[in-house]
C-alpha cells in the first residue's frame, strides 16, 4: 500500500481538471498575443477562466491577476502595498509561509520597513488586542497575516483581522493557499486588499496560482517586459495552467461541502486512533480542533525515541509520504514550531489529507505508529 499524506506540500490532479486542460496542450495551443484564431481562442479561455474564478469567490474579473503560484502573488502584494502605498510600518505573525517571511525580512533589512510581530500564546492563536495596539501605534500600516497555517493548520480570524484594519485604514494582505478550494471565500465581503492562492493545493495543476487585487490598489509589476495580465505581468500566458486552476476551483467548489465533511472524518478518525495506541502523542497549535483548524492537517507529536528520531524517514521505508518539522533540529528548525514553542523532546510529523485518502489508509498508518511504541514498549 503507497499513502500520500502529504496533500498541504501539493495534491494529485483531479481527473476532471486533467481532462480539461489536455485540449490546450494539443489543439488550443495558441499564443493568446496573436491576433488569428488560435491566439483569439487561447486569450477567450483566459478571460473565460478569469471570470468562472471570480465568480466563485465573488471577485470581479478585472480583480484577478494570474501568477505562477502563490510565492509570486505574496511578493506581488507585499511589495506594491509596501512601494506604493508609501507604506512605513509592517505588521504580521512569526509562522507566515517564507513567502510572506523572507520577503519582509528583505525589506526590513533594506530599511524600507519597520516589522512588528503579533503576540500569539502556546497555541499559536493571535492576540487581537496585540493587533490593535499595533495599528494605532505607527501610522498607516500593512498587515499581512494568513487565512490558515501550512504547518499545525490553525485558522486565523481574516474578517475580524479585516475589520481591524479598515478601522486603521490599514492595508491587509492574506495569504489563502491553504484554504482557496477548501472553503468558500467570499471577497467582497471579506474586504481584503489582497490575497494569493495556488492551484496545485486544491488538485489543479502546478505552476499558477493568482493575486486577487482589491479594484483601486495599484501593483507594481515585478516581471517587465509584454503588456500581458494588463500590463502587470510581461510574458506569455500559461494557458494550460489557467484553465487548469479555474476548472480545479469549479470543481471544488462543485463538492466542497461534502468533501470537508469526509475529509474531517478521515482527520477525526486519525486523532482518535492515535490517541488510543499511541499513548503520548500529542497534537501542535490547534491541530486536534475541529473548529479551530484545517480539516486538512493534523500535526502531531511524538517521542524523539520513535524510530530513532526519524519518523518521516521510517513512515517513508513503509511507503507512506508526510512531513515534519522539529522544534530542536539544528539547521532545519521549523519556524512555525518554534514560534508555538512546541516540546523539543518530541518529533512532529504533519499528516495532511485530501479526498483521495481513505479509512483504511488512515488504520495502516495509525498500526505502523502503534508497532514502533509497543517495540519500544518491550
Amino acid at each position: 500500500m503507497s499513502i500520500y499524506f502529504d496533500n498541504a506540500a501539493t495534491t494529485r490532479i483531479d481527473g476532471e481538471v486533467f481532462n480539461h486542460i489536455t485540449p490546450y496542450l494539443i489543439d488550443n495551443f495558441g499564443n493568446p498575443s496573436s491576433a488569428h484564431q488560435h491566439g483569439r481562442a487561447a486569450k477567450q479561455a483566459i478571460e473565460q477562466s478569469r471570470e468562472t474564478i471570480a465568480g466563485l469567490i465573488n471577485a470581479s474579473p478585472t480583480e484577478i491577476i494570474f501568477t505562477s503560484g502563490g510565492t509570486e502573488a505574496d511578493n506581488t502584494a507585499i511589495l506594491s502595498g509596501v512601494r506604493l502605498q508609501n507604506i512605513k510600518h509592517v505588521i504580521t505573525t512569526p509562522f507566515e509561509h517564507h513567502a510572506v517571511l523572507n520577503t519582509l525580512k528583505a525589506l526590513q533589512s533594506a530599511g524600507e520597513i519597520e516589522l512588528s510581530y503579533i503576540n500569539i500564546d502556546d497555541s499559536g492563536n493571535l492576540d487581537h488586542d496585540h493587533l490593535e495596539y499595533l495599528l494605532q501605534s505607527k501610522g498607516r500600516a500593512l498587515v499581512s497575516v494568513m487565512h490558515a497555517n501550512n504547518e499545525i493548520g490553525n485558522i486565523n480570524n481574516i474578517e475580524l483581522i479585516s475589520e481591524q484594519c479598515c478601522r486603521h485604514n490599514a492595508i491587509f494582505h492574506t495569504d489563502t493557499v491553504q484554504t482557496m478550494g477548501h472553503y468558500r471565500h467570499d471577497l467582497k465581503a471579506l474586504g481584503a486588499h489582497f490575497i494569493a492562492a495556488s492551484a496545485h493545493k486544491f488538485h489543479g495543476p502546478k505552476g499558477i496560482g493568482f493575486l486577487y487585487c482589491r479594484d483601486g490598489v495599484s501593483l507594481e509589476k515585478l516581471i517587465h517586459g509584454g503588456s500581458q495580465e494588463r500590463r502587470l505581468r510581461a510574458g506569455t500566458e500559461n494557458i494550460p495552467g489557467i484553465v487548469g486552476l479555474a476548472k480545479a476551483l469549479e470543481v471544488a467548489y462543485s463538492h466542497i461541502d461534502a468533501h470537508a465533511d469526509y475529509v474531517q472524518s478521515l482527520k477525526s478518525s486519525m486523532i482518535h486512533k492515535l490517541t488510543e495506541l499511541v499513548p503520548g502523542v500529542q497534537f501542535n497549535g490547534n491541530s486536534a480542533s475541529a473548529d479551530k483548524s484545517l480539516y486538512t492537517v493534523l500535526s502531531a507529536a511524538f517521542p524523539l525515541n520513535f524510530a530513532n528520531g526519524n519518523l518521516i524517514g521510517y513512515l517513508d521505508d513503509n511507503n507512506i509520504s508526510v512531513s515534519g518539522g522539529s522544534a530542536c533540529s539544528a539547521g532545519s528548525a521549523s519556524h512555525v514550531l518554534q514560534a508555538i514553542a512546541a516540546d523539543p523532546s518530541k518529533q512532529t510529523i504533519r499528516f495532511s489529507f485530501s479526498k483521495y485518502n481513505t479509512i483504511a489508509e488512515v488504520e495502516h498508518t495509525v498500526n505502523l505508529l502503534a508497532a514502533v511504541r509497543n517495540t519500544l514498549a518491550a
